[in-house]
């Protein structure tokens, strides 16, 4: 269609973002019931029973504005981290501190740092503020950090390291990290996106708050939807330098983060079983997944996140379909330039069953067909 010409031309070079489709438009478009979401990496387990009654109570709240500077929030989730409470900024959801980055800190001419495949909306925020991306392959499903520090620039502006990253699941390990950091150049802002981070188990990944310990230019960004099972309500944070946070929260639109969001979040930092059996759930089920791939004779990636990113060695469009019509919605690799992988989040044991005998099934019918 044609714009006439009223169209910000930056705008002209996003790829829209391509979110899972959702339980209820699948089974009202295919005609099915009892259907399995395992594309967005939602936690199976849902919100902390703390967090769900803390809504409650919040609800007939609802018809006043939330109170814009989260302060409890702010003074909870400082204790919780260890950090002075001015290190923080609130956001609706972590991309909307990602959002924030960009509007603070991108002019036309600088440079951004990014790999491919990662998460889509680095390059968005990248081209709404007339930047320009710098994209490094991935090697082996991994930051080729040595690979990035050779594009670095004086024109580099901002850097987004995933970690661990989506959709591949891979982490950047402490000393790669430290060894990339030593070469950054000091006017450049590093943003770690870390939306996965309490799911890490491997010893070897690093503790970026050191950065921000040392007053580098650097945010670490975290959310409340993965593992807290919150991503119905938005709501995330950054942690950076003093001098970061003020840009950002000069920025950020008023009364961001509801009033649901806030408390429901706090809740969650009070329960101390979210985060345990959050993570042994899914430890349990990437390894069962692991076995079941590996039973199929299909490659991939051993991750660090909630989802796993596997070679199907078929078109994914096919993939993703016959298995939507068997009622298990995965998200696609050619959204990400990976036309024969998938990423499948790692659910509750019963769906995972579900989703491997539906893949069986399916690449043996694709066999067959041969």
């Amino acid at each position: 269609m044609d714009d006439g010409g009223i169209v910000k031309e930056c705008v002209l070079r996003i790829r829209p973002y391509r979110p899972g489709k959702p339980i209820e438009e699948v089974e009202r478009e295919y005609g099915i019931s009892n259907a399995i979401k395992l594309a967005s990496n939602e936690n199976p387990l849902g919100p902390s029973p703390k967090a769900v009654a803390a809504m409650q109570e919040a609800a007939p709240k609802m018809a006043l504005y939330p109170e814009d500077t989260c302060f409890y929030l702010k003074r909870d989730l400082a204790a919780h981290l260890g950090v002075p409470e001015d290190w923080l900024m609130l956001g609706n959801g972590s991309d909307e501190v990602l959002h924030c980055v960009g509007l603070a800190f991108l002019s036309p001419g600088d440079e951004v740092l990014q790999a491919d495949p990662s998460f889509v909306m680095y390059e968005t925020n990248t081209h709404l503020n007339g930047a320009t991306p710098v994209v490094v392959p991935l090697k082996n499903h991994r930051f080729d950090l040595d690979a990035m520090a050779s594009r670095l620039s004086d024109r580099t502006k901002v850097v987004f390291i995933c970690n661990p990253n989506n959709p591949t699941g891979s982490i950047v390990t402490k000393d790669e990290l430290s060894a990339f950091m030593e070469k950054v150049p000091p006017k450049a802002i590093v943003v770690f996106d870390e939306a996965y981070v309490e799911y890490v188990e491997s010893p070897s990944f690093p503790d970026t708050l050191e950065y921000v310990r040392q007053g580098r230019n650097c945010v670490v960004a975290r959310t409340f939807s993965k593992i807290y099972a919150l991503a119905g309500l938005r709501v995330g944070y950054g942690i950076a330098p003093p001098h970061i946070v003020r840009y950002l929260q000069q920025v950020r639109p008023p009364f961001n983060v509801n009033t649901m969001a806030q408390v429901a979040a706090r809740a969650s930092l009070s329960d101390p079983d979210q985060v345990a059996r959050s993570r042994r759930v899914n430890s349990e089920g990437k390894r069962f997944l692991y076995a079941a791939f590996e039973r199929m004779g299909l490659q991939y990636v051993p991750t660090e996140a909630n989802f796993i990113w596997v070679d199907t060695r078929v078109d994914s469009r096919a993939v993703f379909e016959g298995l939507i019509r068997r009622g298990v919605i995965v998200r696609t690799g050619d959204v990400f330039g990976m036309p024969t992988f998938i990423r499948v989040t790692i659910g509750v044991q019963e769906q995972n069953q579900r989703f491997v005998e539906a893949l069986e099934e399916l690449l043996d019918s694709f066999t067959k067909a041969d």
